[in-house]
């Protein structure tokens, strides 16, 4: 192990919290780093008029997590350095039981980046999952949105206040 001058451990393999972390409590980071996951959970799993979902939507799901990374927003980029940073152990992200649960929690999310984030993070955001959703939605085999789907979307985008 490689030590600084000053005798402290080096900071390889530390992890770093980005400062936009900073204004946020321990259980609100965790409600907005894990809402994109169960978003993906909720999208990829079949409900009425929903067919299941197969490995291609799902990779989708995440491909659109990971495109957080270029965003503009620091907020954005920051959940998805923590998404990316967790540790393999860590729990994984629950099967919804029932979208309400889902709901709430954007409906949640909502209220936390109303209190702590710049308007323009909050818009990026809040965004970003409704755009995971819908990749998920449009891939393939289907590659368009049924009417299942486009209720899902409607509902996720009126709890995340988009409409």
């Amino acid at each position: 192990m490689s030590h600084s001058v000053a005798g402290e451990p080096s900071s390889a393999g530390r992890r770093v919290a980005p400062a936009t972390t900073a204004v946020y409590s321990a259980a609100e980071w965790d409600l907005l780093t894990s809402l994109p996951g169960r978003v993906v959970v909720a999208a990829t799993s079949a409900g009425p008029g929903r067919p299941t979902r197969g490995v291609a939507a799902g990779v989708a799901g995440l491909d659109a997590v990971a495109a957080g990374r270029s965003s503009d927003s620091d907020l954005v980029r920051a959940v998805v350095a923590t998404v990316y940073a967790r540790d393999d152990a860590a729990p994984p992200v629950e099967r919804l039981a029932d979208l309400v649960d889902l709901l709430a929690a954007c409906r949640a999310a909502v209220r936390v980046l109303g209190r702590r984030a710049d308007p323009a993070d909050s818009a990026a955001y809040r965004q970003w999952v409704q755009s995971v959703a819908a990749r998920v939605c449009q891939a393939p085999p289907a590659g368009s949105i049924s009417p299942a789907d486009r209720r899902l979307l409607d509902r996720l985008g009126t709890a995340l206040a988009l409409r």
